[in-house]
């Protein structure tokens, strides 16, 4: 499968089990082509580590989409591809407790790729942080910006794919 579908989550606190945001990025045939960002009311508290990590406050999502809302819109982008994530055990964590939270039904499994753990094997030698594989591509990056990093999540995988690394070796199975 050649299509991929890279996103990033901000949390509001530190239960890391609600959204409040999400970024999006597509990937078709080696070419970024759709992103997508929303910021989310996650209808539940902020800590004030969030808050100043993300820039996200709970005074800027009162009027945003909830998660079921949100979802309705972006379900048919994340059921298109492989999911892709920068240390995807978190996202893909905080996407299962949204999902579950609210009571909404999708995939039993989902296929992902996670461009840490891809990192560690084909440049063993460096930290994976993303704004050290961003500084170490050349790639912008507004961190903890979830659209922001889903780009630049994007572009990491894609230095991979056109380093000739076989990223459907690394592919793995989420349970949701």
């Amino acid at each position: 499968m050649s299509r991929y579908i890279a996103f990033d989550v901000e949390t509001p606190n530190r239960f890391n089990n609600r959204m409040s945001a999400i970024g999006i990025t597509v990937i078709e045939d080696g070419i970024i082509t759709r992103k997508l960002y929303s910021l989310i009311n996650p209808e539940t508290s902020f800590d004030y580590f969030n808050t100043q990590l993300t820039g996200i406050s709970e005074e800027m999502v009162q009027d945003k989409p909830t998660f079921p809302e949100i979802w309705n819109k972006i379900e048919p982008l994340m059921s298109s591809g492989i999911l892709v994530a920068h240390n995807a055990p978190f996202d893909m964590s905080v996407l299962k407790c949204c999902l579950k939270d609210y009571g909404i039904v999708w995939e039993t499994h989902a296929p992902y790729l996670c461009t840490v753990q891809i990192g560690r094997r084909v440049l063993p030698k460096m930290s994976h942080r993303l704004n050290s594989m961003c500084d170490y591509y050349r790639i912008e990056l507004d961190h903890h910006h979830a659209g922001s990093d889903s780009l630049a999540c994007a572009k990491i995988l894609l230095q991979y794919i056109e380093s000739g690394t076989d990223v459907t070796q690394f592919i793995k199975t989420y349970s949701f």
